[in-house]
């Protein structure tokens, strides 16, 4: 951002900034938990995570989640006594937003697994808004298929009666699955959530203003929110990256949606790879997603390299 860019102003006065040695130093002591094999496991096509980066990012927001989950709990606590009512623990909410192949779903894996291992939150739960996409043949029957992942493409009033029932300490509340592999939603499989300590819920527009001033926002539903930011030039990379890996991987896998790029040219491949860029996912990026940012709790801008450099914390 430019020094007069009045966002930037807007973001000094929200935010401490941590820089990555400071924030590092937040979780003394603390050993990584996870192993080498795991971290490889947990790291998404193109990301770059290792155990330095665990250790020193992280763990120390592992260990804020936890210590906000708790005291969330504690107050919830407090607060059904003042009312001389029944305490009845609810999930901790974490929402997880940024930019397609800014590595915010190996963030919400990462976190998963961390916020395990704390003694406070020993149940989390992941689910990700593309089970909320509407259906291919859905978008295809609306005309927006080329719009897939912008905010008109998901069933947003689902994805908040989901996080409403999560939120009211439902025993089980049930999402829909998204394949991946297929590119679309699954209408045979579920995802299946039964009380966790946290839910961390990930995706491009989880952050987005209410449609209307009477709609109820997605992260009215949030106890915390993560933005991961990067430059936008750094991120088309990291897109084309990711899209020539996928593609590779639709060698071995027939049912891969990528088998449709598997005779492309390694030149043919990146400039499809570009198009898929420049006319969906910047516009997306710039018109919907990038605008939220100021609304998140926590943003962890990386650099070129995929490594986290800076912390923003808001100001209580």
């Amino acid at each position: 951002m430019a020094l007069d860019d009045p966002t930037a102003t807007i973001l000094d006065s929200l935010y401490s900034e941590i820089d990555r040695a400071e924030w590092a130093r937040l979780a003394p002591g603390v050993a990584n938990p996870l192993s080498e094999t795991e971290i490889v496991q947990l790291r998404g096509l193109g990301d770059r995570l290792d155990p330095i980066e665990v250790r020193e990012v992280y763990l120390p927001l592992s260990r804020l989640l936890s210590t906000y989950a708790e005291n969330t709990r504690r107050l919830g606590a407090e607060t059904a006594a003042f009312l001389h009512e029944a305490d009845v623990t609810t999930p901790f909410v974490v929402g997880v937003a940024g930019s397609v192949a800014v590595g915010k779903s190996t963030v919400a894996r990462l976190l998963r697994e961390l916020m395990s291992r704390w003694p406070g939150t020993p149940r989390v739960e992941l689910v990700t808004t593309d089970g909320f996409l509407y259906p291919n043949a859905e978008l295809e029957r609306r005309g927006i298929m080329d719009r897939k992942g912008f905010p008109e493409s998901y069933d947003r009033r689902a994805l908040v009666r989901f996080l409403s029932e999560v939120k009211s300490g439902e025993p089980e509340v049930r999402a829909p699955f998204y394949s991946h592999v297929r590119y679309d939603i699954m209408p045979d499989a579920q995802v299946t959530i039964r009380r966790p300590d946290v839910v961390i819920v990930e995706g491009l527009n989880v952050l987005a203003p209410p449609p209307t001033p009477n709609d109820v926002a997605v992260s009215d539903l949030f106890d915390f929110s993560i933005y991961v930011d990067a430059d936008v030039e750094h991120i088309a990379q990291w897109f084309v990256t990711r899209f020539l890996a996928l593609r590779q991987g639709a060698f071995a896998n027939p049912n891969s949606f990528f088998n449709v790029f598997a005779d492309l040219s390694d030149e043919d491949a990146v400039s499809t790879a570009l198009g898929f860029w420049n006319d969906i996912n910047l516009p997306n990026l710039r018109e919907n997603v990038e605008p939220t940012q100021h609304r998140a709790n926590l943003v962890l801008r990386k650099g070129a390299d995929h490594i986290v450099e800076t912390v923003l914390l808001r100001k209580l």
